[in-house]
């Protein structure tokens, strides 16, 4: 644990006794998918394919439910040998045959739009990935994923299907840790951030606002947000993904409170663009920024907030919304580093050479730490 400069440790179980009563937990459900599909030419070339987000359908349940064919950005292992119209794939589920097929679309940066499309319209397209994709676990873990990872790569409370890493900060809960934090008069709700490849990407530039920022789609049910707003002052995240989500909120509140409300429903997805956050003077306090938000799903006649994200925090950033950080510890030259530096204003050094001669572990299977903010205090009312 990090507070006022202080660094201390315990057993994750014993989180409950760290974290003041009245605090209201905010996790990521997202759940993992087995995005990463493996084609073989007639020739025997592997051609791998590895989805990252819906293109068409955009929304990732639709896309997912899809029996009629969808579009997705996809990496692709070996595209140079993906010089046929399409590639096939054989896939037997339960008494029924079918056979997928994958076309190679148009390139942007080192991703491609493949088009799926299968022989059978009973048949979903998440049927097609739980039966012959393979789960996406971090690369730096140099090997292929197992049958145990689709149990352990996965929270405890992941439900909503979409990202292709987990939300680890979540891997450490159990029902029986909730279940305490519950009975200390700790409230919990939920949220969906899906994690995209892009954070794995590391900072290879001198100047970090320079790093170009992955965007991933973010939604919020209102009641979420009610629950946010009423709980200010005693904000935990699990994770940096419940933090980028958080603070996004903050953004687009002013982004509405700008907005006249005639104009509303001409609204397509809600951008925040990673530059967003230190573009301006922001006064509005969170309070006020949540209400909006809540005003504009009120006036849609919307139960949850859909947005993208591209937020980048990091050293400089002024939170508004989180106060305390549950997280694992990130690798050198890391965005979700950035972040924590931001958080604990700079003092990041401090915990992670204690972590280092501790002999703590890093990454995604790695230990946990519960972080308290250190930087500059905005009004939230």
């Amino acid at each position: 644990m990090y507070r006022d400069g202080q660094v201390s440790e315990d057993r994750f179980y014993r989180i409950g006794e760290y974290i003041p009563e009245g605090s209201l937990l905010v996790y990521n459900n997202t759940r993992v998918i087995q995005a990463r599909l493996v084609f073989h030419k007639q020739s025997g070339a592997r051609i791998e394919v590895f989805c990252l987000s819906p293109i068409e359908p955009y929304d990732y349940q639709l896309s997912l439910g899809s029996t009629t064919g969808c579009v997705w950005k996809c990496m692709v292992g070996n595209a140079k040998k993906f010089n046929t119209e399409y590639v096939e794939l054989p896939i037997k589920l339960g008494a029924r045959t079918l056979r997928l097929r994958a076309y190679k679309g148009q390139q942007q940066g080192n991703t491609f739009a493949i088009r799926f499309a299968w022989d059978d319209p009973t048949t979903a397209f998440s049927e097609i990935l739980e039966a012959i994709g393979e789960l996406p676990i971090p690369p730096y873990l140099n090997r292929k994923s197992e049958e145990r990872d689709k149990t352990t790569y996965q929270t405890v409370y992941s439900r909503i299907k979409g990202s292709v890493a987990a939300p680890t900060a979540g891997l450490h809960f159990t029902e029986q840790v909730l279940g305490d934090l519950r009975s200390r008069g700790i409230k919990t709700t939920e949220l969906t951030l899906h994690v995209g490849a892009g954070t794995f990407q590391p900072v290879k530039v001198e100047d970090a606002n320079e790093h170009p920022m992955h965007t991933e789609i973010i939604a919020v049910p209102r009641q979420a947000i009610a629950e946010i707003q009423a709980g200010l002052g005693h904000t935990v995240a699990v994770g940096t993904t419940s933090m980028r989500t958080l603070e996004s909120l903050y953004f687009i509140g002013c982004r509405l409170r700008d907005l006249e409300v005639s104009k509303y429903r001409e609204l397509e997805m809600l951008h925040i663009d990673q530059h967003e956050p230190y573009e301006r003077e922001y006064t509005l306090s969170a309070h006020e920024a949540l209400q909006a938000i809540l005003d504009y799903l009120d006036t849609t006649g919307q139960d949850t907030l859909h947005a993208e994200t591209q937020i980048m925090i990091r050293p400089g950033y002024t939170f508004r919304i989180v106060d305390i950080l549950i997280t694992n510890f990130h690798q050198p030259k890391s965005t979700l580093l950035l972040l924590v530096s931001a958080f604990v204003g700079g003092d990041w050094k401090t915990i992670y050479d204690y972590a280092l001669s501790h002999d703590f572990r890093f990454l995604s299977y790695g230990d946990s730490s519960i972080l308290y903010k250190t930087a500059t205090r905005y009004p939230t009312a």
